[in-house]
């Protein structure tokens, strides 16, 4: 052998040493490029979280009045939140289950999270679903003048309030609960029960979520024997503590009336809400503390208001509550009759 081939034979192998050092940088490059794309993507998943969890819509905590009696239901509903345990506020329309839901919610000092019942809510509606599509792009340049270009495209899932609410320890509000289809609201049963929430149509290991230890619910209903409402499973209540709520005593609702209304007296506001309580009494219908806030600023504006005003205010008010226009006369004999009982003197 020569010695030229002795060289050719070391050079084929300093070629093939070299090779081999480029395809190693090149797989090494692929590697970190790997690495830096996925640990991007965590740290948008973790962001992502907070942020749609900040964007949800929550109505503001409004004026809130406490007096004995709020006092006593408020402190029965911290009772039971303390140790773990899932709220639900039962009780007729205007009785101020929302006001108290939101203010014990906004009182923990942890994120509220805000879902409305409605008969069209589903389960996804509740936890989330694949309702987005994510474009990954990639651009590889390891040989020169060549690009390599790939998009990939697959769906993203979206977590919806409950799970949220879940996975960053919010307090939930469920304002009308019972609007809800029971079958939509089934997820709740693990929530409540395993501490485990699971996410219909996810895949893989990112189907079940842990409950945050700082989680906590508020739900709120009206009683059954409204319109549009349908009674929870029975599975579902007996994991819930209920505390039915009535109407307010006449001092609590002459103070709530009052937060809402400025520049009326509080004579004036205590014949609103006499006169409001005669005719929760005497008709068929709810007449809640809202209907007194409304019927004190329809009044507002004027200095002396005589009987036919202070009626036709108070009819109203009401009439949104009737079925049929045939039935506001008899109404108005109704609120006409109760301010001659109550002697209701607005001056």
């Amino acid at each position: 052998m020569t010695d030229s081939s002795r060289e050719r034979k070391v050079r084929g192998s300093q070629i093939r040493s070299s090779r081999e050092s480029k395809q190693q940088q090149r797989n090494q490059r692929r590697e970190d490029k790997g690495l830096s794309r996925l640990q991007k993507q965590r740290g948008q998943n973790e962001q992502r979280t907070p942020t749609q969890l900040s964007d949800q819509f929550i109505p503001e905590e409004q004026s809130f009045v406490e007096t004995e009696a709020v006092k006593e239901v408020k402190n029965r509903m911290r009772r039971w939140i303390d140790v773990e345990r899932p709220v639900h506020l039962i009780g007729p329309t205007g009785c101020g289950k929302t006001a108290l839901a939101m203010h014990v919610a906004h009182d923990r000092d942890r994120p509220v999270v805000w879902i409305n019942g409605d008969a069209d809510l589903t389960t996804s509606d509740l936890v989330g679903e694949y309702a987005e599509k994510e474009r990954i792009s990639e651009h590889d340049k390891y040989i020169h003048n060549v690009v390599k270009s790939k998009d990939i495209i697959r769906d993203r899932w979206v977590d919806n309030p409950l799970t949220l609410a879940v996975r960053e320890g919010a307090t939930l509000v469920y304002n009308e609960f019972s609007r809800t289809k029971p079958v939509a609201n089934n997820v709740l049963l693990s929530v409540f029960e395993e501490g485990v929430l699971e996410l219909p149509g996810q895949r893989g290991e990112s189907r079940y979520v842990d409950v945050h230890p700082d989680f906590r619910a508020i739900l709120t209903s009206n009683s059954v024997e409204y319109a549009g409402v349908h009674e929870p499973q029975d599975a579902l209540l007996d994991r819930l503590v209920g505390i039915h709520m009535g109407f307010y005593d006449h001092d609590t609702e002459v103070e709530i009336t009052r937060s809402h209304v400025d520049n009326t007296g509080m004579e004036r506001i205590e014949s609103i809400v006499r006169l409001m309580r005669e005719l929760r009494g005497r008709l068929d219908i709810d007449i809640g503390t809202r209907a007194a806030i409304m019927a004190a600023e329809g009044l507002e504006p004027i200095d002396d208001p005589d009987r036919s005003t202070l009626t036709t205010v108070c009819v109203d008010v009401l009439a949104s509550k009737l079925a049929q226009r045939s039935e506001v006369q008899a109404l108005r004999n109704e609120v006409e009759a109760a301010i001659e009982d109550v002697g209701a003197d607005l001056s």
